[in-house]
C-alpha cells in the first residue's frame, strides 16, 4: 500500500474501527444487529453533538454496514419544497438519507419532512388553485439527521427519530489512539511523542486533531524531512498562532478584551470586528467549556481565574 498525502484520504469504514464514542457505537451496533436480524432498514437516527465529532462519519458507516445507498445533503442546501422532494424521492428501499446541519432546515420543510415520514409519500401541489395535490409514494429508507443544535428542530421531527445519538467530546487518550490509528493507515512516520501535544491542543475534537496532524506533516515535508517531530509540531502551532489550549488568534484576542473588565457580547464582537452571532456560536463555546470565561444573568461576559492564569502563562511563554 502506498503512502497517502492527505489525512482524510482514509477513514474508518466499520464500527469496529471507530475510536471513542462508546455509548454511540453500542447504540448503533444494537440497531444494526436488529435490522439485519429482521431483514429491514435501520431505524431513523438523530445525531447530536459539536462540529467535528464524527457524526458524518458515523452516517457513512451506518450505510456501509447496511450495504445501503447513501444520500447526503446539507440542511441549508434545501431551499425549496422541490429540493426536499428530490432528496426523498431519490432514495431506494433501505437506503440511508443523511441531512447534515438539519437545524438549518426551514420550519416548513421540517414539517414536510416529518409528514413524509409518517405517510411514506410526498405531496406535489397542482398547477391550478383548488386542484388536489398529487402524491408520490416513498421508498422505505432510513433518515439520519445531524445537528449541533437539536432545539432548532421541531419537536414532532425529533420525536420521529427512533434513536438519539449524543456525541461527546473526546478525551486526550482517545485522540491519541485515533491519531495513532490514522498515521498507521496513512503510513506516515511520526514520532510518538508528538501525539499527546496534538491531542491537548485539539479541544476534544477529532477534526481539529487531524487538521493539526496534517499541519505538522506539511511543515515536515516543506523541510524535506520524512518523520514528523516535536520541532515540526511547534513550528506548525507557531504558523497557525495556536496557544497550548488550541485557542486561535480570535479567541486569544477575546480573552485579552475580557482581561480589561466585564463586557457585553455586542461590545466584544465590535472590537473583534465580527458579527455577534459568530462570536457567540464559534468563539465562546470552547471558552465556556474550558472554564476560561463565564456569562452572568444579564449576559455580561467576564474572565475566570483560569482564564487569567491562561493569559498569564501565555505572556510568560511569549505566546
Amino acid at each position: 500500500m502506498s503512502q497517502s498525502h492527505e489525512v482524510n484520504d482514509v477513514s474508518p469504514s466499520s464500527l469496529s474501527h471507530l475510536v471513542g464514542q462508546p455509548s454511540v457505537v453500542e447504540q448503533v451496533r444494537v440497531a444494526l444487529d436488529a435490522a439485519h436480524m429482521d431483514a429491514r432498514k435501520v431505524d431513523h437516527m438523530l445525531m447530536v453533538g459539536g462540529a467535528g465529532l464524527g457524526k458524518t462519519q458515523m452516517a457513512k458507516i451506518v450505510a456501509a454496514e447496511m450495504a445501503a445507498d447513501f444520500h447526503e445533503v446539507l440542511g441549508q442546501a434545501i431551499t425549496s419544497a422541490a429540493d426536499l422532494n428530490a432528496v426523498l424521492l431519490s432514495a431506494t428501499d433501505k437506503a440511508v438519507v443523511f441531512i447534515d446541519e438539519a437545524h438549518e432546515l426551514e420550519r416548513d420543510f421540517q414539517t414536510s419532512l416529518y409528514l413524509a415520514l409518517d405517510q411514506r409519500r410526498v405531496f406535489l401541489q397542482g398547477g391550478r388553485s383548488g386542484r388536489t395535490p398529487q402524491s408520490i409514494p416513498l421508498a422505505d429508507f432510513s433518515l439520519l439527521l445531524a445537528t449541533t443544535d437539536e432545539h432548532r428542530l421541531l419537536q414532532p421531527l425529533r420525536d420521529r427519530m427512533r434513536l438519539v445519538l449524543r456525541f461527546e467530546f473526546y478525551t486526550a487518550e482517545d485522540l491519541v489512539e485515533l491519531l495513532r490509528q490514522r498515521i498507521r493507515v496513512l503510513r506516515w512516520p511520526v514520532d510518538d511523542e508528538v501525539l499527546a501535544p496534538i491531542a491537548r491542543r485539539s479541544r476534544g475534537t477529532p477534526r481539529l486533531a487531524l487538521r493539526l496532524l496534517q499541519s505538522c506533516r506539511r511543515v515536515c515535508r516543506s523541510e524535506g524531512e520524512e518523520a514528523v517531530t516535536l520541532d515540526h509540531f511547534e513550528r506548525a502551532c507557531l504558523l497557525e498562532q495556536t496557544d497550548p489550549l488550541g485557542l486561535g488568534p480570535t479567541e486569544q484576542a477575546y480573552l485579552r478584551i475580557l482581561a480589561e473588565g466585564t463586557s457585553r457580547l455586542n461590545v466584544i464582537a465590535s472590537r473583534l470586528g465580527l458579527p455577534s452571532r459568530t462570536v457567540a456560536d464559534v468563539c465562546e463555546p470552547f471558552l465556556l467549556r474550558a472554564g476560561l470565561m463565564v456569562k452572568d444573568d444579564q449576559g455580561r461576559r467576564q474572565l475566570t481565574s483560569e482564564g487569567r492564569q491562561h493569559l498569564s502563562r501565555n505572556r510568560n511563554n511569549g505566546v
